[in-house]
């Protein structure tokens, strides 16, 4: 259905309850004329209520309530009227409007029509959102952003209208209210944006919320927010930050990057405010001292821009002019001068020249010569002395210089003669230089002219000093000198001649102490020896080519003859070389001596010619120092004894001769050298076996062989033909002393032998005293070589068997070898030699199928004559001639000297030693 059709039907609506009520009203009146009671009756009054109020807010929803007074309980049906037109349908007492659109009044009919009531419409109140400070802001500043709402003055609630507002803050397009966090802080209507960057830029919005009505504001026009970074004030000057004294400067301040913003200005001089300067532009009308200026721009609301850099203005005087004179002086007569006028910067300047106090300038003439810049004296006299300035001018600023000081040339008559001398005095030394100095009282600017033998060659220098290397004695000569400056040069006199002596120089020589090659620990002294004929001192300067670069350095810094080092070190080793220093002469470097530090240092000691050994014979030890042989002395001990029969050990040897009984036991020896005295290690430990010719007491080994099996059982005792009392059996097996493991009285037995049980063993009495010493060997291999452990006298025959493990018994088939030789291949498993001599001593082993023995070493006693019986000689003679008496005493003395007691009676033996 269209509008107009609906208009139309409400209409038609509208006239025909306007003819129903109009024929009611007739009714109602004729009831009235007719009636006869004559009472006057009032007539019900409709009045229409309005809630919440005649002033409504746009959207809100108002009740309109229809009360008919003084009606009692009538039932009314209700018309309703707008703006004096029926609203059509509308028949119930409550008429509620959902959202009031426009103004209107309205009023109800039932007996009869109401007052109307208007309805008053109005929007709900503004929100409005300002910005301080005004957008643009920049980065870092602090920004606040106000909801004001409006009030309306004529509303009896118009308090509550300012009061209780809940404001609500949005950015963007975002529906999400903007709370107090790192970004903002909400403080009722104020939102703070404290350091704003370029993130908070965007639209801003507002509106506000309350319990009563209204109860809301319609929401702020969005307010855009641009953030930019601070601007920064830049400064210019003009004409120059480098000003004359009295010019004019103007200083323009420049804020880039503001846009449109409005500035005033703010301007500092040497960090302090310049107070009423507050324009863009800053004029200076009169520069009068240099200065530091910086400026920056403030905005209407505060809000300040970067202060820009600051610019140093420079005020000086005018350029001064400097008088450049050559040659310096004075000069002498003859001699042509130049003086040049200097301003610093700018061209195009015209030059006056002055003298003394005369103000007129100086033009060429005979005397002078004047080019631009340049005032030339040619062939000065005496009466060119005085003083001479000058001045510039020109047509731009700055127009004029500062006059130069006042510079005096002296003019002198006498041509100058310069005293040659030489660096040393005395003789020079080959390898070495010789410094010629040609000496002038005179003024910087002159060349220097060398000659050698004769005035026809010579050598151009710029200093007064010539360095002459002597590489021989030729180098040795006549020598002079001249100075000359200028074009064309001018000349000074010869000096007098010098003579230079030359002299080859001596050749430094190093020592060392104790020895070229030294231990860890010891101290070490290094001597420079130089020969020289004269009486002069020498300083030394030592190198070395070590691997310590902080001791290479130290060592260059020592200037004594001797270098000195306490407790040598490994990083000590290197070359090291010395020259002698006299004055400024040198002698010849030395040759390189080289230091070799070792670890410490370590004694050993050998024997010559054996270990084994028969009482009577000569032994000797020998101490040696591994690696070094000089200056070493000597100490012997034995058993850990310190032996101080010193004699013995001269020059590192220990002789023993003739071995007593009481030698055997086992030595070291340690060597020693310098001051503080430098101890090596103890050498290794050397054993020696002394036995004697007829021993009273005897070590008896069963089975009396020196090699046993292993895990097979050895029983040793010691047997005195006197008293076995107080003897024990004793060992030395690896290096080390010790009694022997399982003994009873003098009685020893080892019931399953192992190979640590090798070594020597010997009878000890309790006094300390060793006799018998033998070797034994124990074996695990499956062969050994049997042979007696007790030695065999020459003449005598030796007999040697090849034993196995599983039979201990002769191997039937098995070759015999004397050091390293093949003697006998024998099938009995025995090898015998009848008769037993000197040549026959050696090491022997023997070698089946089934193995090879260790070696045994075989020595052979000498038998000495027998002796003579001193009773038998006494009978006879007592027999033959009593009155020889005194004859016979003295026969039988003499025969005791010569003659040896039974006791020292020798015989061949045999003695085994072992090696693998």
């Amino acid at each position: 259905m269209s509008i107009k059709t609906q208009e139309a039907l409400v209409l038609n609506k509208h006239r025909c309850g306007s003819m129903r009520y109009s024929a009611l009203s007739f009714i109602l009146l004729l009831m009235l004329l007719c009636s006869h009671s004559g009472l006057t009756q009032v007539e019900p009054k409709a009045v229409v209520k309005v809630s919440p109020d005649q002033r409504v807010f746009r959207g809100e929803t108002v009740t309109l309530t229809c009360d008919i007074q003084g009606a009692g309980d009538i039932q009314w049906t209700y018309s309703w009227l707008k703006d004096g037109s029926v609203i059509p349908d509308i028949t119930e007492r409550v008429y509620t409007i959902t959202s009031l659109s426009d103004n209107s009044k309205y009023s109800c009919e039932a007996k009869s029509i109401s007052d109307a009531v208007t309805l008053t419409l109005s929007d709900l109140p503004r929100s409005t959102l300002t910005l301080t400070p005004n957008s643009p802001v920049f980065t870092g500043e602090t920004v606040n952003l106000k909801c004001v709402i409006e009030s309306y003055s004529d509303w009896r609630w118009r308090n509550g209208l300012t009061n209780d507002w809940r404001y609500e803050w949005y950015k963007g397009r975002y529906s999400v209210m903007l709370q107090t966090s790192e970004r903002y802080t909400v403080n009722r209507d104020t939102l703070t944006i404290r350091g704003a960057t370029e993130s908070d830029q965007g639209q801003y919005w507002c509106r506000g919320q309350r319990d009563g009505r209204p109860n809301s504001s319609q929401s702020s026009s969005a307010v855009s927010l641009t953030v930019k970074a601070s601007p920064k004030a830049v400064l210019k000057v003009t004409p120059d930050q480098r000003v004359f004294r009295g010019e004019t400067v103007t200083l323009t301040c420049d804020i880039q990057g503001a846009g449109d913003i409005q500035w005033t200005y703010s301007w500092f001089k040497d960090g302090s405010v310049i107070r009423d300067i507050t324009e863009r532009v800053y004029t200076i009308t009169s520069v009068s001292d240099s200065a530091e200026y910086s400026c920056r721009g403030e905005r209407s609301d505060s809000q300040r821009s970067d202060t820009s850099d600051a610019v140093t203005l420079t005020v000086s005087d005018s350029y001064r002019a400097a008088l450049i004179v050559t040659p310096d002086s004075p000069v002498f007569t003859g001699e042509r001068v130049i003086l040049k006028c200097v301003i610093e910067s700018y061209s195009n300047w015209r030059y006056e020249w002055y003298k003394d106090t005369d103000s007129v300038m100086l033009q060429t003439s005979e005397r002078y010569t004047v080019n631009r810049d340049t005032l030339t004296i040619s062939g000065a006299t005496e009466s060119d002395a005085g003083q001479f300035w000058c001045r510039g001018q020109r047509d731009e600023r700055p127009n004029s210089s500062q006059s130069s000081s006042a510079v005096y040339l002296s003019v002198k008559d006498l041509k100058p003669k310069p005293e040659l001398t030489s660096d040393p005095a005395g003789a020079a030394l080959t390898g070495n230089t010789v410094t010629l100095t040609c000496h002038m009282n005179l003024s910087p600017g002159w060349d220097f002219y060398w000659y050698k033998y004769t005035l026809n060659s010579e050598t151009k220098t710029q200093t007064n000093s010539y360095r002459v290397k002597i590489d021989s004695v030729s180098d040795g000569g006549q020598y002079w000198c001249r100075a000359g400056r200028g074009k064309p040069v001018y000349y000074t006199q010869y000096s007098d001649a010098l003579w230079v002596n030359v002299t080859v120089s001596p050749k430094a020589v190093v020592t060392v102490r104790p020895d070229e090659r030294v231990f860890r620990g010891e101290t070490v002294t290094l001597r420079c020896d130089i020969k020289w004929g004269g009486d002069t001192e020498w300083t030394y300067r030592w190198e070395t080519q070590g691997r310590n670069n902080q001791y290479t350095n130290s060592v260059r810094r020592i200037s004594t003859q001797e270098l000195n080092i306490i407790s040598v070190e490994d990083f000590h080793s290197g070359k090291y070389t010395c020259t002698g220093q006299m004055g400024t002469q040198s002698s010849q470097r030395s040759d390189a001596v080289t230091l070799t530090v070792s670890a410490e240092a370590q004694a050993a000691v050998r024997v010559s010619p054996q270990p084994w050994l028969t009482e009577g014979d000569s032994v000797t030890l020998i101490c040696e120092v591994t690696g070094s042989s000089t200056g070493w002395t000597f100490s012997w001990f034995r058993d850990d004894d310190h032996l101080s029969d010193s004699s013995r050990g001269a020059g590192g040897s220990y002789t023993l001769s003739p071995a007593a009984l009481q030698h055997t036991g086992v030595y070291t020896c340690r060597a020693e050298r310098g001051r503080p005295a430098y101890y090596t290690k103890n050498s290794n430990t050397q054993p020696l076996w002394i036995t004697g010719v007829s021993p009273s007491v005897s070590l008896v080994v069963s089975p009396s062989r020196s090699q046993h099996f292993s895990t097979d059982s050895l029983s040793l005792s010691c047997e005195d033909q006197r008293n076995s009392a107080g003897w024990t059996v004793r060992r030395y097996t690896n290096r080390n002393t010790e009694d022997c493991s399982t003994q009873t009285g003098s009685r020893c037995r080892i019931i399953s032998l192992s190979t640590s049980d090798s070594g020597v063993y010997w009878c000890q009495s309790e006094s300390g005293e060793k006799r018998h010493p033998l070797n034994i060997t124990v074996y695990d291999g499956d062969v050994i070589l049997e042979s007696s452990v007790d030695p065999v006298i020459e003449g005598h025959t030796l007999t040697l068997h090849c034993l196995h493990r599983s039979t201990n018994s002769p191997i039937l088939r098995a070759d015999f070898y004397k050091d390293g030789s093949l003697v006998q291949h024998q099938t009995t498993g025995e090898m015998n030699i009848t008769t037993v001599s000197k040549s026959h001593e050696g090491f022997y082993y023997c070698k089946t199928e089934r193995g090879q023995s260790l070696h045994s070493w075989i020595s052979v006693r000498v038998s000495r004559s027998g002796q003579i019986s001193v009773f038998k000689i006494l009978s006879s003679l007592l027999a033959a001639c009593m009155f020889l008496l005194a004859t016979v005493v003295l026969l039988f003395k003499c025969c005791r000297a010569r003659v040896p007691s039974a006791e020292d009676q020798s015989q061949y033996s045999v003695r085994e030693e072992t090696s693998t």
